[in-house]
């Protein structure tokens, strides 16, 4: 468990960065007049909440269980994860779209455009480096996997929250230097505004993409597909277990809820019986520290 990601450490990277971004941003899009450079500042802006919010998350999560929740709170940092995506959605992403066409309908010259390609190369070293912070909690957990397959099985919504943000930010600030340079060139400010709209196209992608995910896990996602059959296979080598019939799991956040239905190996007594099943238990504990709720059910047909 010493190699799990932490959630939090790449959070903190993106706060750090999209708060300096942001202000930088702002400073130079009413500086240079920069539609394109607007939008990426609203955008920074909405990270910067964003990290907020998924700290907020993570932090209500390791409320305990209660009566009222017995199940605990695990689901929080999904609900604010969903959050983070909506406000991705539309104020990074509607906004930056809003911007643009605005520009297109009423364009205005772009003053001092080295001052905001020297912001956005600012802006994608600082970006560069939270990915990178980043993509170093995320090959903790990735193991052998892509990065596209990761997205679509990791649990750890946080995670794939920032990952998102990160690269969504990285291709818009390319975007945007893209619209500054073709409007210094042609001295045609449509560039910049078509920069903004695309960058807003961009970020609603992504929003999406990051939505649909985090979406499965407030529904109720068991976890990873290996992780279960590796649960399946630690209990199929307990001598006290002839077969496991069905392993289900419930992913709440950090913690996981198991419930098991095996046929067990004779015993001479019940006090044997259920302490076959109690050691069980405790190996598979032992093995996966994030299972916090686990019901074993015996049974002698599936």
């Amino acid at each position: 468990m010493s190699h799990e990601p932490d959630s939090l450490k790449s959070i903190f990277f993106a706060l750090g960065a999209n708060a300096a971004i942001a202000l930088a941003k702002i400073l130079a899009a009413l500086f240079t007049g920069s539609g394109a450079m607007m939008a990426e500042a609203i955008h920074s802006l909405a990270d910067t909440g964003n990290q907020l919010l998924l700290i907020l998350g993570i932090r209500m999560a390791k409320k305990p269980p209660s009566p009222d929740f017995p199940l605990g709170h695990g689901k929080e940092v999904y609900f604010w994860s969903f959050i983070v995506a909506l406000m991705l959605f539309s104020m990074g992403g509607l906004f930056s779209i809003y911007e643009g066409i605005h520009k297109l309908h009423d364009p205005e010259p772009l003053n001092a455009p080295f001052v905001a390609l020297a912001v956005l190369l600012f802006s994608m070293i600082a970006e560069g480096v939270s990915l990178w912070g980043c993509l170093r909690e995320v090959n903790k957990e990735r193991r052998d996997m892509g990065l596209l397959t990761w997205f679509r099985e990791t649990r750890k919504s946080e995670l794939l929250v920032v990952f998102g943000e990160d690269s969504a930010a990285l291709l818009g600030l390319s975007f945007a230097g893209i619209a500054v340079v073709a409007t210094m060139v042609t001295g045609n400010p449509i560039y910049d505004a078509i920069g903004s709209i695309g960058i807003g196209v961009l970020l609603v992608v992504i929003a999406g993409f990051v939505g649909v995910e985090v979406k499965s896990l407030l529904v109720g996602q068991g976890v990873e597909e290996a992780v279960r059959r590796e649960m399946i296979d630690c209990l199929n080598q307990r001598p006290e277990i002839n077969e496991v019939f069905n392993l289900l799991t419930l992913q709440l956040g950090r913690d996981v809820m198991v419930a098991v239905k095996a046929r067990m190996q004779p015993a001479p007594s019940c006090d044997e019986f259920v302490d076959n099943i109690n050691r069980c238990e405790k190996a598979l504990r032992k093995q996966f520290p994030q299972i916090l709720w686990l019901f074993f059910e015996p049974d002698n047909k599936k």
